[in-house]
This record gives C-alpha cells, structure tokens and sequence, in this order.
C-alpha cells in the first residue's frame, strides 16, 4: 500500500496532456475542453506532434520541449506509447499520470502494461488506470477527465470501477446539487487501486465522507487494512455490484457451495466498519444521514406525524426492516398530555391532528428529544392548507440543531414542501421525501452503528486451554501431501480438530466388518457406523451412515447392508472400510455447521450456521473473516437464524453460545497456522448447554498456498519470545484483542504524571474506544509488544508495551511506549523498545518517529540509546524524537 506521491495526483501545479486534439469528440479534445473550462489555475501543457496550438494555448511536439516536468500527466495515445511515455515522465520529475487509453486488459496488451508498470517503479510514478475516465478535484477547478459533465464542490469522495457509473452519478448529482471532494474513475488499477485511495481519502481533510463503487478485489489484505483504518475516521459507504454468486464452489463441499462470492463481499464490507448499499440513490441517502448523525448508539426510533397514515407507513417499513419503536415513557406521556389536545395517538408514534398549529409541534418535540426510551427520532408532515410547512420547519430546526440526539425529517410531497426541506438541508438535518425512505435512512444509521460497534467492542477473554499440538498437524499435513492425498477422511480430520481444542466424537477406522466389530466392543455400544470413501462426500446421500447401532449382530447386518448399498449407487467410488464412532446422544441439542471455503477475491472464509443433511436447503448461515475473537464470533452466530433457537426457547434449555463461538475461533487459527488448508466441512456440529461436540470431519488440502492468503493478517505468532528480567522469565509478543482487561490494568498502574508524559493529557480513565484502537491493531501497518507474565492471582499481567504505527508508504512509524510505574528504571523499557526497533527495522521501515515533553528525560535517554535524536519541536514543552533504522552505508 502505498500514498507516495498521491498529492501530485490531486493537487498537481501543472498538468501535461499526451494526445491532446482538435478533433471533434475525440478523447483528446474532450480531456482539453474539461480542463480548460473547469477553472484550473496551474499551468496546461498540451503535447501532440501534429499541432502547434491549440485553444490558445502553444502545443508541444514532444515531452522533452516542455518548459518543465508536469506534476501530472493526462495520457490519451494508442496503448503502443505508454511504457515510452512512463519511462520519459518518470526521467523527467513527473509523478503523478492518468492513463485514459483502453485495451491493455486484452491479453494481447498484457507485456505493455507490464512494461509501463515497470517504467514507472524506479521513479515512483503514480498511475491511474489504464482505461480511466480521470478525475476532478471542484475545490482547485480540476477536471482532469472526459466525462460529459462536471462537478461542484462539496465533501463527498466518490471512487468508481466503472466509468458508466462515472457518467451516470455525475448526472444524478448534479441534478440533486451533490458535491465532491474528490471524484475518480479508478479503471484498470494496475498501480493505483481501492487501498491506496483510502489511505489518501482518511486524511484528506476536504473530504467527510467516502463513496465507493466496486465490482472486484485484487489485493484484498492491502484493501481490508486501509478500509479498516478509514472507517474507523469517516463513513465509508459502498456499493457493491454483482450481487448473485460466483457459483464457482465445489459442489462436494457444503461450505463452498453456501458461501457465494456476494456473501464474502458482505462479510468483508461489514467486518471493516462500512456500510453497504444496494443502488446508487441508496449511496448518496446514506451520506445525506451519516454525515449528519450525532451519537447515536441505541437502535430505538420516535415519531412524531401529522396524520395517522404517515404513522402507520413509518411503523410498517420501521418492523419490517427488523428496526424497534421507541416505547415513551410515563414522564413523557405526561408531557405529552399537557401539550397535545385530548385525541392525540397516547403512543408511538406520537399523531398530531392534519390542522396542527406550529406551536403544537413544537411542544411535541420538546418532551420526545428528551425521551430516555427513545435514540432517535423523526419527524413526518404531510402538508395541509391550514399551516405552513416552512414555518414548521423553521420552528422546529433551532430545537433539533441543539439537541444531542439524530432526528430525521421527512416532509411528503413534491413543490409544495420543497422550501420546507431546503431550510432543514441548510441545518444539516437530512430529510427525504417519503416515510419509507427516511426509515430507511434510519435503518442504515443503524447497520452503520453495529458494523462501527463490532470493529470497536473489546472482546472477552478466550477460554483458558492448551496451545494447540500444532506440530502434530503440520505432521498429519505433510505425511498426506507426500501420499498425494488431498482430502482427509473423517478421522484424520477429527485428529486435527481435536489438536485445536475441539471437542470430536471418538472415531475410528475399521478396514473391514470384522474389524469394524473390534473397534466397536473397544468403544462400546451403542456406536454410529459410516462408509469412508475419499470419493464420497456426502455419507447420507448414499446410505453410507448407520445410527444407534446396539450390539455385534445389528452392526454386522449393517455394515453388508451398507457396503452392498453403496457399492451400487457409486461403483466408481473407492471404499477404504468403515468409520466406528461412540454413538453421541444428545437429546436437546442442535445441528449446526462450521466450515472453510477458499474465496477467490478474500482468501478463507470462515461459515456458521444451521447444519444437517438440509444445510442447502435451509441456507441459513453467517460468514465472516478470519481471524476471529469473541466479539467477531458471536456476531456471525447472531445473523443466523438458528441463533434464536439456540438462545432457548420453552423447556429447550440456551446452547452453550461460548463454546459455539470458541469453535469458530479455534477454526480460524487452524486456518491461519496451516496454509494448506483450502476448504473445512464441520457437519454436524452438535450444539447444547453443555457444550460442542463435532460428530463429522472432512478437510481438503491445496498444496502451495501463499502464506499471505488471509485478507487480514492473523496474530503474528512467530514474534512471541521468552526473555530473563530481574531474575524471572518473562514473554514479549504481540499485543492480542483480548488482553484489553490487562491493557486496563496496565493504565491504571501509571502515575498521573506518568498518564501525563504518555498521553500529554491528564485521564482518569482509558475510553474502551481507545482502548479498541490500543488493543485491535492491524499487524499489517501497526505492531505492539507487550511484555507479560503470570501475576500473583494466576492471572496473566501486563507490566509495559510499546508501540509503533506505520504510515501506508512504510517510510515512518510513529512509536509510543508505557511500563508500570513502579517498575520504572529496572530495563524493561529498554527490553520493549529494542523488540520494537528490530521488529520495524526487519519490515523496512527507515525511521521510528514520537514525540514527548520536554521534561521526560527517561524517554530522551532511551532513545538516544538507541542512536536516536532529540531535537526540540515547533510546540512548547514537546521534544521531537528520530531514531534511523537504516543499515549503516
């Protein structure tokens, strides 16, 4: 990921055009009549060899005749030119281009675009496209592009694949007086893609909210770390095409055949914290409410409504969109009840009368934004000849812009209302045009919320338990890949399962039925008898599985039954015997699944959710990304249907939900230690109040697989390292989710001076939304070393941390560290902090940068231990800190 050089891209003093032309609706023509009339300040320079001017301006017959390099380059010749063209920017200073020109997707243009990409590296040349529309930046007059319309300025950022829906939303918001920040057409991305636009994007500061249309992923770590870290600073609203499944899963295999490429792109969207919507009326309704929320953090909604049927159609598509009605409390009725005329609702929503006054809904406002039941609220009118509906809005806007709370307007109807909502849009209150959408804009907020709230929930510990017998499975791994296998039967899978913690019913292989008769009398009766085959995927389908089996006889008559019946219906397949199994009786339980599928764009995808022989049919499952942790967990359990019944319902006790979400855990790690790991079929998993138990295993390996293959980097377990401290053993690693209680911990054994050194401010207490950003890091562009050991109660106890945040170019990491004050001056810092310079001098990182007052002469010395620098800043009382990672020339 890199942002190197963006700044030219939007913010170019000069911009040269290849191909510029005179002739009519060419793509040269049309990109120099945008430029010129967009009202761009910096210095054109058209370049064509078969003019000497045009529109008054001197064209140039080649590059090297410019009177100095362009900060950006607007390209438009054949595909033939462009690594030439590359190579001679680059040599000259230009670092930004925009590559209009089509057609090096084609496979017979795919050496040129290798080639321009690589004329391009050793000079950091930047590159939009191929085959992109361009850009505009309305703030500078910029309209570097050759679409049809232009753009007024605003502080949306709109980034697209597709340059039809460049076209389109231009149109669309010009029509509805959108502006833009930034608007760009991304086309081909062979350089710059999604991730580094949301890295420039989160610290623009013209730019409030981020739009993105997309249709693919290529590097899905690179996108997920920079959409994880834009959304936690702006909304990042997305609109994703192609909706129906890839339909490219085996068929074999229940997980891949549930988890349609659709489902994963949601999955992905939700777990960095944006939202998702579904047309591009729907995208630009989300920012007209994001944009204007306040905190809103509960899920429950008032209305207040000028007739009964505004009421009714708000409540229906509030339920139906799964929302919840505020319930008003009894100070609230009350309130209400001196406002309001005797045939006011006595509910939510709360009903004026069609010929209420201005004043009436003001005092109806009133006691609803103080609603403690209430989160939200909204506000309905219908116009009516009786009173006017710009005085209503004028005299309600001062009550709603000094409240806290969001409050949505809807104001019904067309010309009539439209000044009306023009005094609410110049109060920043969004207001849509009918109930139904306004809900809807509610219902986003929320999805929103829950998407911000899992990326920030601090999650509970983990159950404590053994390490998983890692090494043991990367042996059962290696031995089948040797043997060419790459699908294990039930038992080798049960074997890894049961190495990662989860609970597997004892199973067995038996070569034959006399031997299946052993392994029974060795398990007891009664036991589950099943065919095994590597060919056969689904047992049931072809009798291949035996239930309750009681004593020697019955599971002899079965085991020929069996093999006779199986034999028949697959005679291709290869049948290796029989698997033994202790019957599992569990009378109240569940059936679920748990598995792994390999997705094309996002690597493996974790899935939960009803299991059995229906699991196609029922199709109710959850998807999500590994890794994984409580929080994350339990968020995929509850979009399952099943979640409901697994909660409890009439004499069926609650399912042990912790132990459900400990099983996709311990999946995800298994996923993320063995990389051979393409797809994982956990069905059934049997689920009640005393816990798991998975009754049916199969696992496929793929050779070869990249070790980076999960979008999100998984805990970096290779970094742990015991070290000797003041006479005991103690354990430097990465920082984890869950060692937020210890994170809590470790704060409050700071002094307050200490508190004051660290965060140059005084706190009495770490928010939990810091304490999120403090523990849930990106290993991609952020690291923290913790060091730890087993406290006095048996607890594990943080004593220090030091941390170091990398910007997206990996030039500077920004660092911070913290030990217990009580052991200040014993070397744990020095332990830390050399853990971090080689950690960040092993990943290419040329310096760590920080900052600390003046009067902290520890942190000083540490760092010029290191060969670092103190210089004094710009800022009173505050040093500037630099140590150089490079290695010594």
């Amino acid at each position: 990921m890199s942002i190197r050089n963006l700044d030219k891209l939007f913010k170019p003093a000069s911009v040269a055009l290849v191909g510029a032309s005179r002739r009519e609706r060419s793509l040269g023509a049309i990109a120099l009549d945008n430029l010129l009339q967009g009202g761009y300040q910096g210095a054109i320079y058209p370049v064509n060899p078969k003019y000497a001017q045009l529109q008054d301006l001197r064209c140039y017959h080649k590059l090297s005749q410019l009177p100095k390099a362009p900060d950006l380059a607007i390209i438009c010749t054949p595909p033939a030119t462009l690594p030439g063209l590359i190579r001679d920017l680059g040599s000259m200073g230009t670092r930004a281009a925009i590559v209009m020109t089509a057609g090096l997707d084609h496979a017979e243009h795919g050496k040129l675009r290798h080639l321009m990409l690589k004329a391009a590296k050793p000079h950091l040349l930047r590159i939009l496209g191929p085959n992109s529309m361009g850009l505009l930046v309305p703030k500078i007059g910029l309209n570097a592009s050759f679409t049809h319309v232009g753009a007024t300025a605003g502080k949306i950022a709109f980034v697209s694949q597709s340059g039809a829906l460049v076209s389109g939303v231009l149109d669309w918001a010009h029509a509805h007086g959108v502006g833009f920040s930034k608007f760009i057409s991304l086309g081909g991305s062979a350089d710059i893609d999604f991730g580094d636009l949301l890295d420039y994007l989160a610290g623009d500061v013209d730019t409030a909210a981020i739009l993105l249309y997309m249709e693919d992923i290529q590097a899905a770590r690179k996108f997920m770390s920079a959409a994880r870290a834009a959304a936690r600073s702006k909304p990042v609203i997305v609109l994703k095409a192609g909706r129906e499944a890839a339909g490219a899963a085996m068929a074999a295999w229940h997980t891949g055949a549930l988890a349609g490429s659709d489902a994963v792109y949601d999955a992905a969207i939700r777990r960095a914290g944006m939202l998702r919507v579904y047309s591009a009326e729907e995208l630009f309704d989300a920012v007209e409410t994001l944009t204007h929320i306040r905190a809103q953090r509960g899920e429950r909604l008032a209305i207040l409504c000028n007739g009964g049927g505004l009421g009714v159609m708000a409540t229906d598509a509030l339920v139906g969109k799964g929302g919840k009605l505020a319930e008003l409390s009894p100070e609230t009725v009350i309130a209400l009840e001196k406002a309001l005329p005797p045939g006011w609702s006595h509910d939510n929503p709360v009903g004026l009368a069609g010929d209420a006054p201005v004043q009436r809904y003001v005092d109806a406002l009133k006691p609803l934004l103080s609603e403690p039941e209430a989160d939200a609220m909204l506000l309905l009118h219908a116009p009516t000849a009786m009173v006017s509906s710009v005085e209503i809005a004028e005299a309600v806007t001062p009550l709603i812009k000094a409240t806290s709370r969001t409050v949505l307007s809807c104001m019904l109807g067309g010309t009539m209302v439209a000044p009306a909502r023009q005094v609410f849009n110049r109060a920043g209150i969004p207001t849509y045009d009918t109930p139904e959408k306004a809900v809807h804009g509610f219902m986003q907020i929320v999805q929103y919320r829950r998407n911000q709230d899992t990326l920030m929930e601090v999650p509970a510990q983990l159950p404590l338990s053994g390490a998983p017998r890692r090494a043991r499975v990367r042996e059962i791994v290696a031995l089948a890949l040797a043997a060419g296998q790459t699908v294990l039967g039930e038992c080798r899978s049960k074997e890894i399962l049961a190495a990662y913690g989860i609970p597997v019913a004892t199973t067995r292989m038996a070569a034959d039925v006399e031997e299946a008769l052993a392994v029974a009398a060795d398990i007891g009766y009664p036991v589950a008898l099943k065919i095994h085959s590597p060919d056969i995927a689904h047992k049931s389908d072809v009798g291949g599985v035996a239930l309750d089996l009681d004593n020697p006889a019955i599971l002899r008559t079965a085991a020929a039954a069996m093999e006779k019946r199986v034999r028949k219906m697959r005679p291709d397949a290869l049948i290796d015997g029989f698997t033994v199994q202790q019957m599992a009786r569990r009378p109240q339980s569940h059936e679920l699944i748990v598995g792994v599928t390999t997705d094309s764009a996002f690597g493996p995808v974790i899935l939960v959710g009803q299991g059995g022989i229906s699991v196609e049919v029922t199709a109710d499952h959850a998807i999500g990304l590994p890794p994984l942790n409580m929080v994350l967990a339990r968020d995929m359990l509850s979009r399952t249907r099943v979640s409901k019944l697994l909660a409890g319902y009439r004499n069926q006790p609650a399912a042990n939900i912790d132990a459900i979400c400990y099983t996709l855990i311990q999946v995800a790690e298994l996923v993320a230690d063995i990389g051979e790991l393409a797809e994982l079929d956990i069905n059934p998993l049997v689920a009640d109040a005393d816990g798991v138990i998975a009754l049916d295993a199969r696992i496929r390996l793929q050779p070869g697989q990249s070790a980076d293959r999960l979008a999100i980097r998984p805990y970096p377990q290779e970094l742990e390292e015991t070290v000797a401290w003041m006479g005991q053993s103690i354990v430097l690693r990465p920082i984890r989710p869950e060692d937020a209680l210890q994170h809590i911990d470790l704060f409050n054994a700071l002094d307050p001076d200490d508190v004051r050194l660290r965060f140059f401010t005084s706190m009495r207490e770490l928010p939990l939304s810091q304490l999120a950003r403090l523990t849930q890091i990106d290993y991609d562009r952020a690291m923290a070393f913790i060091a730890t050991h087993t406290g006095p109660g048996g607890e594990p106890e943080t004593l220090g941390v030091v941390r170091a945040v990398a910007d997206p170019d990996n030039i500077t990491a920004d660092f911070a560290i913290a030990v217990r004050s009580k052991l200040k001056a014993q070397g744990l810092g020095h332990i830390l902090f050399e853990k971090l310079v080689d950690y960040f001098r092993s990943r290419g990182t040329e310096s760590l940068v920080g900052e600390a007052m003046a009067r902290n002469k520890g942190m000083q010395r540490l760092v010029k231990s290191f060969g670092g620098s103190v210089t004094p800043s710009e800022e009173p009382g505050v040093v500037e800190l630099h140590i150089s990672l490079r290695p010594p020339k």
